[in-house]
């Protein structure tokens, strides 16, 4: 079952560049940087009351978010759901005819494992869902 909002994906060219306005003006908690290297993405995270904003940026020229950032610009790229259950989620997702990009979950940035539903069953918006690894 969904519980929450984990977090809001933004495409961008430069983490570098992106940190100091979520970290210094609004002030959010910086919790780390993360590489996925299959993803060709680095991540930056910001936690906000339960949420989080995840800052990405692609490390290859043929990555997903270069390809994003380059036919749509920086800008907002996807929102993650909380689940206990990833692999529930997507077969309830499959029976009730939700085209999916993930059959199956993958690992995701900072102890996640994640599954992507396609944007044409979504209103357009890449929907995330993802569940946290227990340590």
């Amino acid at each position: 079952m969904i519980k929450k909002i984990n977090h809001i994906g933004i495409a961008v060219n430069s983490l570098a560049e992106q940190i100091p306005f979520y970290r210094d003006i609004l002030r959010l908690d910086f919790v780390g940087l993360e590489e996925v290297a299959d993803q060709q993405v680095k991540t930056a995270i910001f936690k906000i009351g339960e949420s989080k904003i995840e800052l990405l940026e692609p490390t290859a020229p043929d990555s997903t978010i270069a390809k994003f950032i380059e036919k749509r610009g920086e800008g907002l790229h996807h929102i993650a759901y909380q689940s206990d259950n990833v692999e529930q989620e997507l077969q309830f997702c499959k029976d009730h005819e939700v085209a999916l990009i993930d059959a199956a979950p993958r690992t995701g940035a900072h102890n996640t494992r994640i599954a992507f539903l396609h944007p044409k069953s979504t209103g357009k918006v890449l929907t995330e869902i993802c569940e946290e690894k227990n340590n």
